[in-house]
């Protein structure tokens, strides 16, 4: 009840009009209940901390009447109720919504009637430069393509690098370009897909010295991304089928890429 007495007294100070001596008094007040009811050290619960992280808001003196902790203590108490209380507002469920039954049967129905959907997961192309322009990734495009098998969209950001020239050579190779909206990234899934994995599995592990190294460590990853590397869309299964070794094939192998970073483990014949 020392406490509530406190918070009275405050309040009829501040009906007085005296809101500094009030909050002052307020202060002094509940310390001296806080050290009542203490043995040897000053036992703080959880309404305490509440009442001065309060009191820290509402009166700029608050620092001048602290006995018991330490200013920082305070702030330290206000960051964390702040914290606790965007924890539990964002709080939600785990997991994606509910799909209706219907809704997946469906999907699985039109993925068994449709084997020849979806993307291929396998990188086409790929070159390094340290100075891209739309000539260059005009040039990238034709390389990528050769032999009248270009696609027949293709779907890009808006960055500089697209410029008149490569518009001019796309439309003379028959591709109908498709822009993303601004700063939407997630429009252009299997190409950011594809970048955090390099970024993630490679790159962030090792230092990268000049534009020939980064090229040979993009080839190795891509060989791995291609040969071994488990997708989920391809049931763990990678670009390059992988065939299941029995134990009876003979003894477990591992082929080192990059170094070590990533291996695949196959049966010694």
């Amino acid at each position: 009840m020392g406490i509530v007495r406190v918070v009275l007294a405050f309040l009829r100070a501040l009906m007085l009009g005296r809101t500094g001596l009030a909050a002052e008094n307020l202060a002094l007040r509940h310390q001296l209940a806080v050290l009542e009811r203490s043995v040897k050290r000053p036992q703080l619960r959880k309404r305490d901390r509440i009442l001065w992280v309060w009191l820290s808001r509402l009166w700029t003196g608050w620092r001048s009447a602290l006995v018991l902790v330490q200013p920082a203590t305070v702030i330290k108490w206000h960051r964390q109720g702040f914290k606790l209380y965007w924890r539990r507002k964002s709080r939600r469920k785990p997991g994606c919504p509910k799909v209706d039954r219907k809704v997946r049967e469906l999907i699985r129905r039109i993925s068994r009637e449709n084997p020849t959907w979806g993307a291929r997961r396998r990188v086409v192309h790929f070159n390094v430069t340290t100075n891209s322009t739309a000539q260059w990734t005009a040039q990238q495009t034709v390389e990528a393509f050769p032999f009248e098998e270009a696609p027949r969209f293709l779907l890009r950001d808006r960055d500089r690098i697209y410029g008149q020239s490569f518009r001019d050579r796309v439309e003379h190779m028959g591709i109908e370009e498709v822009r993303i909206a601004f700063r939407s990234p997630w429009q252009s899934p299997y190409v950011e897909r594809l970048i955090g994995s390099i970024r993630h599995e490679c790159l962030d592990h090792v230092i990268v010295f000049n534009e020939e190294h980064l090229r040979r460590l993009l080839t190795e990853y891509l060989g791995y991304h291609h040969e071994a590397r488990a997708h989920l869309s391809l049931e763990r299964n990678s670009p390059i089928p992988r065939t299941v070794c029995p134990p009876e094939q003979g003894e477990l192998v591992a082929k080192a890429y990059l170094g070590g970073l990533h291996h695949c483990y196959t049966r010694a014949a």
